[in-house]
């Protein structure tokens, strides 16, 4: 059966700006009943706020400032989402930084914070308060978390964790005791301030190895591309599965080689 996000709920973490902004914009245009920006950029969440209710109407999106790193402040923004709204749906789980050169704030942000994130979904909101008999999670990696890059190995392995999550709590196990599926988008080259943050190194060494993605920042997408192709995954793609949305392509599914692939 086809998830429908008509008439659902969602909470989208990073979602000031970038992909996060696109995606509860997205999620609007594609009938949700309403949407919560959670982001720690106050100024800019609240005037994105504004302006989707202006475009969707009233009362459709809010704002909640939002430190991922807090469990508790983290558990606010979901709290609220219920208290306004009166369900959730669905989690764009996609707040991240790429600052090698902070690695530690880096580690907290796209670690800990993807983890409270789920955490929180899956035992305790979403579980609780979806509104039909099945909600979701879409996690967003990158391809940076499927190989290695050596501009930004920290980066690189904060999304590696993100991946680790999804393999294991999208499981058949986890669905069967939640009715949550759980996926994770892996986006190439995207035009987002994250892109523009190839200063962030853990040295001036490492900027060297951007001569190395020449071809691939070429072909650089929109982020209402990535969004768009979104949109059909939140709808059907099944529980644990990772895609990748690169070059303005349609999603396609990646599959990791398990031991047990190998050994046959």
């Amino acid at each position: 059966m086809v998830f429908e996000i008509d008439g659902k709920v969602a909470l989208v973490t990073g979602g000031a700006s970038g992909l996060g902004l696109n995606f509860a914009k997205s999620l609007l245009l594609s009938g949700a009943k309403g949407v919560t920006l959670a982001d720690i950029n106050e100024i800019e969440g609240k005037i994105v706020a504004e302006q989707l209710n202006k475009q969707f109407g009233e009362n459709k999106a809010i704002f909640v400032k939002t430190n991922i790193t807090d469990y508790s402040n983290f558990e606010d923004a979901f709290k609220i989402t219920v208290e306004k709204f009166g369900n959730i749906d669905i989690l764009m789980n996609n707040a991240g930084i790429a600052t090698d050169g902070a690695f530690k704030k880096s580690v907290e942000v796209n670690v800990l914070g993807t983890i409270n994130g789920m955490i929180l979904g899956i035992e305790h909101y979403l579980s609780k308060y979806m509104s039909s008999d099945e909600a979701v999670i879409a996690l967003t990696s990158s391809v940076c978390g499927l190989e290695g890059y050596p501009q930004w190995p920290v980066y690189a392995a904060t999304k590696f964790a993100g991946i680790g999550m999804v393999l294991s709590w999208g499981t058949q196990f986890h669905y069967d005791r939640t009715k949550i599926r759980v996926f994770a988008l892996c986006p190439g080259p995207t035009h987002t301030n994250l892109l523009a943050a190839n200063n962030k190194c853990l040295d001036p060494e490492y900027e060297k190895a951007f001569e190395l993605l020449e071809e691939e920042i070429k072909n650089t997408q929109t982020p209402e591309h990535v969004s768009t192709e979104v949109m059909k995954l939140l709808k059907n793609a099944k529980t644990g599965s990772i895609w990748i949305i690169e070059s303005g392509k349609s999603a396609y599914e990646f599959s990791l080689r398990t031991r047990k692939d190998i050994l046959k």
